[in-house]
């Protein structure tokens, strides 16, 4: 029995559909591999401790505004272990420093600015009780370098994963950065998982 031409080309469509999908699947995790230098995450795929916050993961980095850097392409300082436990996180998951180590982890976010000028500059982090209420967070900009302490047990106003550091400004290229310490945070977990750079204008 042959297939009717309209049926056959509904078929191929769908056929095709699910194949670029599968692709475009393949592509994101051929592009975001986890950091080589960090302990692999030791939770099974699924397991979180708030559900109600899976929504809010950004998977693809790429599709964020501005300039993104994950830790995928961050520096580390120190053994970081991935986690994927506690959500919302971007791209795979997020780093966290074992709450062991203090004052000598740090992870550094170095991006590569298209062009000099002002820029917003957000720090991505899960919360709960079980995090630093002082991370320390040490922006490298143009004009100098600017020292925080984040709460990290906060919920970060921006979709409930972003928080705003400040508005600075950088030279293009790669003079600037963004540095997470674990530094007097005895007790408590730090975390690191990505930064944003928005440019204002």
């Amino acid at each position: 029995m042959r297939t009717p031409p309209a049926l056959a080309a509904c078929i191929g469509v769908a056929v095709l559909t699910a194949l670029a999908g599968v692709a475009i699947a393949q592509s994101l995790a051929h592009a975001l591999r986890p950091h080589p230098a960090a302990v692999p995450n030791t939770h099974a795929p699924g397991e979180v401790d708030r559900p109600e916050l899976v929504p809010f993961i950004v998977a693809d980095p790429a599709k964020l505004p501005g300039i993104v850097m994950d830790e995928t392409a961050a520096t580390l300082v120190g053994k970081w272990q991935y986690s994927t436990h506690t959500p919302p996180y971007v791209g795979l998951g997020y780093l966290h420093d074992m709450k062991d180590g203090k004052g000598e982890k740090s992870v550094i976010f170095t991006p590569d600015l298209p062009r000099a000028g002002r820029y917003e500059v957000r720090l991505a982090h899960c919360y709960n009780v079980r995090r630093a209420t002082n991370a320390p967070v040490t922006i490298h900009h143009a004009d100098g370098e600017t020292k925080l302490r984040i709460n990290q047990q906060q919920e970060p106003p921006h979709g409930r994963l972003w928080r705003t550091l400040g508005t600075f400004r950088f030279a293009a290229g790669t003079n600037g950065w963004v540095r997470i310490s674990n530094e007097g945070t005895e007790g408590k977990v730090v975390i690191a998982d990505a930064v944003q750079f928005l440019p204002v204008p």
